[in-house]
């Protein structure tokens, strides 16, 4: 009963200090996707290459606030995937402030942040390339019909005709007629912008008050937050650690797939423990960065909350992550 109160506590006393960052978070957040001009979503847009960068450099600011909007902003489909990848990479939750308080851990701290923006830069990147290559090749299969048509007095004359471009021209017209009738905005609900004297719809619902739109994001992630927490605590009060840190000092390699499993929980009680582990010396740097590059904090769980139409594609990311990590890791283990 002890443990189960402890838990609880814990999880409350969790939830009441992320509360601030994430409200400032989905506060930009609103504040972008009610932006009825679109500037910064065009921006990101337009500029994919510096994304990755911007990415890479925020997710390093403690705690998960910037991997929370990252992850907002891709179930817009605002960002690319390699944008998504970099600041997840990128993000090391509490694991920063941890460090700066044992003034002794200063140098591993500067290493760890220049290690995890080298990953983040390196996969945001690579995972573009490699999306940009797979769609490049697959327009490349597509070869156009081609015809002969009689030309006077030069004989016949080959012409090239896409056989799908007139469907597929006439459904891009059709489906930026629907782009521009409706709008699915952050908050859930649909609003028009540039067709709204033509078809007679009207903005409603939170529209025009992000505050309100920023407390009600907060106030469901926040549950989400809590269960989880909850019930990780539970699961390290009833388990102990010890038994953990015994599995960990076994093998070196087994301590970068399981820190890297330990970084998927959304959550910062991950990155509190593998940080804790590392300082006390029963965690390499190679598995400490592993699980850090893994995890994203609460971004996994906004991901999985504001992507669910995609289940299937939050899974791969998912899956994903945890590569990464392993691989970043083991990788790491060549120097350390």
């Amino acid at each position: 009963m002890e443990i189960f109160v402890e838990s609880l506590y814990d999880a409350v006393l969790d939830c009441l200090k992320v509360v601030p960052v994430l409200f400032l978070a989905y506060l930009l957040v609103s504040y972008l996707s009610h932006d009825h001009s679109h500037k910064f979503s065009r921006f990101l847009s337009k500029n994919k290459k510096t994304s990755v960068l911007y990415a890479a450099f925020l997710g390093c600011v403690p705690q998960c606030g910037f991997s929370s909007v990252i992850a907002d902003l891709y179930s817009g489909r605002t960002v690319s995937l390699g944008t998504l990848a970099a600041v997840f990479v990128a993000t090391s939750d509490e694991a920063i402030p941890i460090m700066i308080s044992n003034t002794d851990q200063i140098l591993w701290m500067l290493l760890l942040i220049g290690v995890k923006i080298a990953l983040a830069i390196f996969w945001g990147y690579l995972i573009d390339l490699t999306i940009g290559a797979i769609k490049t090749s697959k327009k490349k299969k597509s070869v156009p019909n081609v015809v002969s048509v009689p030309v006077a007095e030069t004989g016949t004359h080959e012409i090239a005709i896409d056989a799908d471009a007139d469907h597929e021209h006439s459904h891009e017209e059709h489906h930026e007629h629907e782009h521009s009738h409706e709008h699915i905005h952050e908050c859930g609900h649909i609003h028009t912008d540039r067709c709204a004297s033509d078809c007679g719809h009207e903005h409603g619902c939170c529209a025009n008050n992000i505050f309100l739109d920023a407390f009600m994001h907060t106030f469901s992630i926040t549950i989400y937050i809590f269960v989880a927490t909850f019930i990780i605590n539970l699961i390290i009060g009833y388990c102990g650690t010890e038994t953990l840190e015994n599995l960990l000092t076994t093998n070196m390699y087994l301590q970068v797939l399981i820190a890297s499993l330990i970084g998927l929980i959304p959550n910062c009680a991950s990155s509190v423990l593998l940080v804790e582990l590392f300082i006390y010396g029963t965690l390499s740097f190679p598995a400490l960065v592993a699980g850090l590059t893994a995890g994203a904090g609460v971004g996994l769980i906004i991901l999985f909350t504001r992507n669910k139409k995609h289940m299937l594609e939050n899974f791969g990311i998912l899956a994903m992550q945890y590569a990464i990590g392993v691989i970043s890791g083991m990788f790491l283990t060549i120097f350390f």
